[in-house]
């Protein structure tokens, strides 16, 4: 008696390698949209700090950070920048990436947090204090100048920089908001800041971008 084979069919392997495709498919869609969704976030950061500027200043005629009536304007929680520069010049001093709690750049965040522009906590102390991307690197901003700029060619009265970008988001991120060149216009990025501890000299601007590396995005305006 001759024995039986059995096997999947023609048919059977056909809906499987369909079923394959359709959850690749999906797979890669879904990363495409959460890779899209980082960009969108990214973007919003370099958008929003400008706002909280200008809705301060609206508000007390005062940069945040500068401001030499914090107390007057935001109460006695509220701490006044004793470093960094001469407060109340019309200049936010100190270094962007400023750990200094007594520093116009680092308390900058305090006085828009607490005149309610922005959320996140106030206490100088918490651990938590410190803007983060969605990447998990450090956001921060000054007043920008020859001294202070952290790449260097770059002008504008105000800098905002964003730590540990991977080099597919940078681009990504210069096309939506800038010329889509990392080495020119208001958005450039350069070799990755890693701490906010120490003195950064500035950076060369790189238009050679590894999807792969980190970077330090910086934006004046």
């Amino acid at each position: 008696m001759k024995s039986q084979q059995s096997g999947f069919t023609l048919v059977e392997i056909a809906i499987v390698l369909v079923i394959i495709g359709l959850l690749l498919g999906g797979i890669l869609k879904g990363q495409e949209l959460i890779n899209s969704a980082k960009v969108k976030s990214l973007a919003n950061d370099f958008r929003t700090v400008p706002t909280y500027i200008y809705a301060y200043q609206d508000k007390f005629k005062s940069l945040p950070g500068d401001d030499n009536n914090i107390a007057g304007h935001l109460g006695g929680t509220a701490t006044q920048a004793t470093t960094g520069g001469a407060v109340g010049n019309g200049v936010v001093e100190g270094n962007w990436w400023s750990s200094t709690a007594t520093d116009e750049a680092f308390l900058f965040w305090q006085h828009v947090r607490l005149s309610n522009l922005a959320p996140a906590p106030t206490a100088v102390a918490d651990p938590n204090y410190w803007p983060q991307n969605a990447m998990g690197g450090v956001i921060g901003m000054n007043s920008a100048s020859a001294a202070a700029s952290q790449i260097t060619g770059m002008t504008g009265t105000y800098q905002i920089c964003s730590t540990g970008i991977l080099g597919k988001f940078v681009k990504q991120l210069d096309i939506q908001m800038d010329d889509g060149d990392t080495n020119t216009g208001s958005m450039r990025a350069t070799a990755n800041v890693t701490s906010t501890t120490f003195a950064q000299s500035a950076g060369v601007a790189t238009g050679t971008i590894d999807d792969a590396t980190t970077y330090t995005v910086c934006q004046t305006f």
